[in-house]
């Protein structure tokens, strides 16, 4: 029946505290507001006869990059995925700060133990015959302990050890989207580096055709050494372009097999070419205020915001008594044989309160700490929303001018192209000179090259439109919670 008594005060105990609990010291965390803003930029709208269109959206899908409509590209994007190593790390990260959120937890509870004890005493003989025999002493049972946590203290620690883990968690969202980016770009650069490789090749037979054409011509006796020597000249200057290129193709094709998790000896990315890769005609568009509640490093900024509010509480508790509750129940006996004797129980129930006196000014320190803290994670905060706006801003300038680059280089493709074929048949006709002839095709393989890194950089850009607008990573159900807030 003591026990339960003990038990019964260290429930009133606890229902006391429960009461007190109400009384949560430092400052509740509010979100920032959303910014009042309808555009990223002064005109957000792409030329029209860009062949691409803004749509105002909600939030981009998870699987963006099926939007390009290739297949080989949707295998290498599921690939890493499955096998990236930075994911397991994200994940495994994300799921040791849920365990410590766990164990933060665990502190509003009471706290159970099983106490064992083992001791020599000596006892304290009859009146004046002085010390007694030395005896062992056997002690065992239970011992409750509960802090109540009047004013907040572990609260808010678990209140900062939550946010800690949301930032883990958008942490996870935000490899995923860089994971997802980073293939697409590889992806679409290996694509551009074969195209301007194929261009090359083109370039380097016609100039071993115009160099035999040249060569027939001398020994005929109607062209110069001069002319061969241009020639033969022209055709080194080409080659020269295709090991940079080559190398290029290397490293990219690397870089796409360790994003994949893949070492570069055992995986090698498909063959990708910009003519099979749709370009997106509907690009979604999300309001500011919408991107600040789906970019995950601007979310991760947030959460981070949190914890250091939380940590404000934490330190502004320890300003105050903390009090603990306990209860305990022993046996105790001189001997194992008599230890569970009922005649051997002792019982305990107490509270104790510990209030900070003196501490050399630390703890106000610690506070202060604390809020200057806040006062940095705002202005992370709002940096971050205001790089945000800036990568959104700088993409949709991007694809504006890409598709002006584009057209451009369009027309001055089909215009060395004409010159081209001109001249060659002037040169035929022996109205024109090799050396025009050369200068055309100068023209000409420059305009080939150009439009394709014009139209490769179009494609890029395309993606990091997805990418900076970054709400698809909060859907991923690959290890993350849907609408984690």
């Amino acid at each position: 029946m003591t026990v339960l008594r003990s038990l019964r005060s260290l429930t009133l105990g606890t229902a006391l505290a429960a009461a007190l609990a109400a009384c949560t010291v430092g400052p509740d965390f509010a979100r920032p507001k959303l910014p009042q803003l309808a555009n990223y930029t002064s005109a957000e709208a792409l030329p029209a006869a860009a062949g691409q269109r803004l749509k105002p959206a909600d939030a981009v899908p998870p699987t963006w990059w099926r939007a390009f409509g290739s297949p080989p590209l949707d295998g290498m994007v599921d690939l890493a995925i499955a096998g990236s190593p930075s994911l397991d790390s994200a994940r495994a990260t994300l799921a040791q700060a849920s365990a410590q959120t766990a164990a933060a937890r665990g502190g509003q509870f009471p706290q159970l133990d099983l106490k064992t004890g083992l001791a020599r005493e000596r006892l304290q003989g009859v009146a004046g015959s002085g010390l007694g025999p030395s005896v062992n002493l056997f002690s065992v049972g239970p011992l409750v302990s509960f802090d109540p946590d009047p004013l907040g203290r572990i609260a808010r620690g678990i209140e900062q050890q939550a946010a800690l883990a949301e930032v883990q968690r958008y942490q996870l969202a935000a490899a995923y989207l860089a994971l997802t980016g980073n293939v697409v770009t590889e992806a679409f650069t290996i694509a551009s580096i074969s195209a301007q490789i194929a261009a090359v090749d083109e370039i380097v037979a016609v100039d071993r055709r115009n160099l035999e054409l040249v060569q027939v011509a001398f020994q005929a006796g109607r062209s110069a050494r001069l002319d061969v020597l241009t020639a033969e000249s022209q055709l080194a200057s080409d080659e020269t372009l295709l090991p940079p290129l080559r190398q290029q193709l290397s490293l990219a094709r690397h870089a796409l097999a360790i994003l994949l998790g893949k070492a570069p000896a055992e995986w090698s990315a498909p063959d990708l070419e910009l003519d099979a890769i749709a370009l997106p005609e509907e690009l979604p568009l999300t309001l500011p205020s919408s991107l600040v509640r789906q970019r995950p490093d601007v979310l991760a900024a947030e959460a981070q915001l949190h914890a250091a509010s939380a940590a404000i509480g934490v330190a502004t508790a320890q300003l105050y008594p903390d009090l603990t509750l306990s209860a305990a129940w022993t046996q105790q006996s001189s001997s194992l044989g008599t230890l569970i004797d009922p005649a051997s129980a002792a019982w305990s129930v107490g509270a104790s309160l510990v209030a900070p006196i003196f501490h050399g000014g630390t703890l106000e320190a610690q506070r202060r700490a604390a809020v200057e803290g806040y006062n940095a994670e705002l202005a992370v905060y709002r940096q971050t929303v205001l790089q945000s706006f800036g990568q959104v801003a700088d993409v949709l300038r991007a694809l504006e001018h890409d598709a002006e680059f584009v057209a451009s280089e369009r027309r001055a493709l089909d215009t060395a192209e004409a010159s081209l074929k001109l001249t060659q048949e002037s040169f035929a006709a022996g109205q024109a000179t090799f050396l025009q002839v050369l200068v055309a095709q100068r023209l000409y393989q420059e305009a080939r090259l150009g439009y394709v890194r014009a139209r490769a950089q179009r494609y890029l850009d395309t993606a990091q439109l997805y990418v900076a607008l970054g709400g698809a990573a909060l859907d991923w159900n690959g290890g993350l919670t849907a609408g984690a807030r």
